[in-house]
């Protein structure tokens, strides 16, 4: 069975799904407020993420670290409409990427980005170290496949 990152086609096919995504988010009123006039390493960051939380390399915990990640969402306030247009965006552009269409991997894609807005709007709205989610380290995604 592979991986979510191997299923995904890697790296590269990463990299296109998150400039796909980032792109729109830039674009989107609701959510270009939370990233500004957007940075040029945050495509980077954010395929060495889903890379990693798909069972690929391990780049984003030793190059960035978790801590990197709570510390970005604090203070964002994110609004749920906010979430939920994120979740839109970014299972819209798997379609624009040219991502697998399989069932599984995008009911698996759709979980992963679930999950993660929700820590990420917690971790938005806490103003104490108690107040944040739990989760402290890239989670490892998996999934059954139609195999």
């Amino acid at each position: 069975m592979p991986s979510l990152y191997e299923f995904a086609g890697g790296e590269d096919a990463l990299h296109r799904l998150e400039q796909v995504f980032y792109d729109s988010v830039l674009a989107d009123p609701l959510l270009q407020p939370l990233f500004g006039a957007g940075q040029p390493q945050h495509v980077d960051h954010l395929t060495a993420f889903t890379a990693e939380s798909f069972g690929g390399p391990d780049r984003f915990s030793r190059e960035l670290g978790f801590a990197h990640l709570i510390a970005v969402h604090r203070g964002l306030n994110i609004a749920e409409e906010q979430r939920q247009r994120f979740v839109d965006l970014y299972l819209a552009a798997l379609d624009a990427a040219g991502m697998p269409t399989d069932p599984a991997f995008r009911e698996s894609v759709r979980e992963h980005v679930e999950f993660g807005t929700r820590v990420a709007m917690q971790n938005s709205h806490a103003t104490t170290d108690d107040e944040l989610h739990p989760l402290r380290e890239v989670p490892r995604w998996t999934w059954t496949g139609d195999d």
